[in-house]
């Protein structure tokens, strides 16, 4: 299982939904192995999701959760304007990254 952060820039300063999870995982299909959606509100109309995903390889996790927030963005009434600005794993330090 992957973690996928996917940014969104909302119409607005509001853009976070508190249906946004649900409307996430009402366009999901099988093949994008979704499991879960994490929606986590920032500044100025920004958006971080979450996303769960099995997959086999790590690129493949990122061009799953791509595909999917595109398709929502493209397809649900309630996203119109929303924009992905970017789907990808998040790099986590660790302790080597001082050596």
């Amino acid at each position: 299982m992957y973690l996928i952060h996917v940014r969104l820039k909302g119409p607005d300063t509001t853009a976070s939904r508190p249906d946004l999870a649900t409307i996430i995982t009402s366009c999901a299909g099988k093949a994008d192995g979704l499991e879960h959606v994490a929606v986590h509100p920032g500044p100025e109309g920004d958006v971080t999701l979450g996303l769960f995903l099995l997959a086999d390889r790590l690129a493949t996790a990122e061009r799953s959760a791509a595909r999917l927030t595109e398709r929502a963005v493209a397809d649900h009434p309630a996203l119109r304007g929303f924009r992905v600005l970017t789907a990808e794993a998040v790099l986590v330090p660790g302790p080597w990254w001082d050596s």
